[in-house]
């Protein structure tokens, strides 16, 4: 693992090899990358591997080696060359979310990166600020206990225990997502000495990066710092297949999973990347055996069915959760995912007859519970079109990007068929597939 004192001087004195330019001056060379980052300097050397590249920042002189795999195209001597087409052009606006920008992140269905590519992704952005820091201010109560005791004491303070605070505070709140990115910096700092509390706080930022940003390469290289393949209690391997995935390489992701300990959460994941059998075969060893994790596994693989559109087959598996022994363990979670797996049922059947041509010109609204309760949407059709799907109330706490990364799927796919719901907010995200459903099909004459 590398050592992450050598990595930390940005956090403290700011990006030395970061530097984004809006106009270039007169003869200098630029490098652009693929994530829209332009760097200004002199180009010294560039073969089918590297660019080597020299820059000035605050009077002094710094060189830089650029993958070609993350370079999009390069000026020298006023004559610009375009390295990988496609790519660049700038960063993506930030949402309403507040995720930002998602820099390297491709398409999960576009698996062009090969593994030293992706290695050099994670290397290149991982160990770079991102480019919202410098706005960002270090901001939490000064009640908070920053010696981040575990267990934490009795009681739930989230003005004073930093995990509360976390659950209470920042997830909850999307203008708080980057601010709280930097406090797990801020501990990472402070805890140099204590080797429990820094992999906390990477495991922490590796999280907070993949959930709240969707930022896969530094979620990738955060994950890696804190050694997540090789903890059999963590699940943030998986987490970390995923970013390889949504980064461009599913065969790194599925080698991944093949090398991880076994655990539920590898059947969305499975089932996202277009391997249903594998899911399915998963789903069934965890209906099967002892442990307790029979009606998440059927809910996932109801999930995997019902995403490839084998709606009698994802229906089949709801309906095995639903017929579940209730057991004392987990008596209140069995109970929510039979009300989950019900409601579902009720979507797909609902979901087989819609037809959006059928459906005239209005905003239509639905409810369909979540997981602290009813989420509500609001869906915009135009001409058999549906133009625009709103999150209008919830109670939810830990959604993450799902609001705005399903409402902005269902828009896109033009409906709820095949529709994932996003990692790490499955209930909210399938809450408002479920919404959506509903309304539409309130809708069609």
């Amino acid at each position: 693992m590398m050592s992450i004192r050598g990595l930390l001087p940005w956090f403290v004195v700011g990006a030395l090899f970061v530097v984004s330019f809006v106009a270039t001056t007169a003869g200098a060379d630029v490098v652009e990358l693929s994530n829209g980052r332009k760097y200004e300097g002199k180009v010294i050397s560039q073969d089918d591997k590297y660019i080597e590249f020299e820059m000035e920042l605050r009077g002094r002189r710094y060189s830089r080696r650029f993958s070609i795999s993350v370079v999009h195209a390069v000026t020298r001597d006023g004559r610009r060359e375009v390295i990988t087409p496609g790519t660049g052009g700038g960063s993506t606006p930030a949402t309403s979310s507040g995720a930002g920008t998602r820099p390297g992140t491709t398409p999960g269905t576009d698996q062009r990166r090969t593994k030293a590519q992706v290695d050099s992704l994670i290397r290149q952005i991982g160990t770079t600020e991102p480019d919202w820091w410098k706005s960002t201010p270090l901001d939490y109560p000064r009640t908070l206990d920053l010696n981040w005791p575990m267990p934490p004491p009795r009681g739930w303070n989230s003005q004073r225990n930093v995990g509360q605070y976390v659950w209470d505070v920042i997830n909850p709140n999307p203008n708080r997502w980057k601010s709280g990115v930097r406090l797990m910096h801020h501990l990472l700092m402070k805890h140099q000495d204590s080797p429990q509390r820094r992999q906390r706080a990477m495991r922490e930022l590796g999280r907070m990066y993949h959930d709240l940003l969707q930022d896969y390469p530094r979620a990738a290289f955060w994950w890696r710092q804190a050694d997540v393949e090789n903890d059999r209690y963590y699940r943030g391997g998986v987490h970390l297949a995923e970013c390889y995935w949504k980064m461009g390489s599913k065969a790194m992701a599925v080698e991944l999973l093949g090398r991880l300990p076994g655990h539920y959460s590898k059947i969305k994941l499975y089932a996202d990347m277009g391997e249903t059998d594998r899911a399915i075969e998963l789903t069934e060893a965890y209906a099967n055996a002892r442990g307790g994790a029979a009606d998440i596994a059927l809910l996932h693989g109801g999930d995997a069915y019902r995403v490839v559109g084998r709606y009698k087959e994802a229906i089949d598996c709801y309906t095995r959760l639903v017929r579940l022994p209730p057991t004392a363990e987990a008596a209140k979670r069995i109970q929510r995912n039979k009300q989950r797996a019900r409601v579902n049922i009720e979507a797909i059947r609902q979901f087989e007859l819609l037809d959006l041509s059928r459906v005239p010109d209005a905003t239509y609204r639905a409810t369909s519970q979540g997981y602290a309760g009813p989420v509500q949407v609001e869906v915009d059709v135009e001409s058999g079109r549906i133009t625009a799907v709103r999150v209008t109330k919830h109670q939810e706490k830990q959604f993450y990007s799902a609001i705005t990364d399903t409402t902005r799927k269902i828009v896109a796919k033009q409906g709820v068929k095949g529709v994932d719901a996003t990692s790490s907010a499955t209930i909210t995200s399938e809450a408002i597939i479920n919404a959506t459903g509903r309304a539409l099909a309130d809708g069609m004459q």
